[in-house]
């Protein structure tokens, strides 16, 4: 068990942005599940064991906020840790961020070393 690597859900519509995290987050040894909408990342949340769940807000077919609602209310996976990552720069997202239950909220554009940082912050290395 202790031989298993953290698993962390990403959930970002925007292509280019997925797979520069996704290269980054590989490369530090972290096991990832992608998702490019709110439907798919809702299936993934209930079907699956997750260490951390990285999502942007402007999604489609749900958006960030009724996703980390969702793993809140959720049996399984209400304490996992979320970090927020949107182009939304105004005090009011990051806010609503905050109460719905995130735990971090990183503005884009984002830097690789600013989000390995921040996700070791909340469950460490790989």
């Amino acid at each position: 068990m202790g031989n298993e690597k953290k698993r962390i859900l990403v959930i970002e519509d925007n292509e280019i942005l997925l797979s520069t995290m996704q290269f980054v987050l590989v490369r530090e040894g972290y096991d990832l599940l992608l998702a490019k909408s709110g439907k798919e990342a809702l299936s993934l949340v209930s079907d699956e064991t997750i260490d951390l769940v990285i999502t942007d807000l402007a999604l489609p077919f749900a958006n960030g906020y009724e996703i980390i609602n969702r793993i809140r209310k959720s049996d399984t996976n209400n304490q996992v840790p979320v970090i927020i990552i949107s182009g939304y720069r105004d005090d009011n997202s990051i806010v609503e961020g905050f109460e719905v239950g995130a735990n971090d909220y990183i503005k884009k554009p984002i830097s690789p070393s600013e989000l390995i940082s921040r996700v070791r912050l909340r469950i460490g290395h790989a």
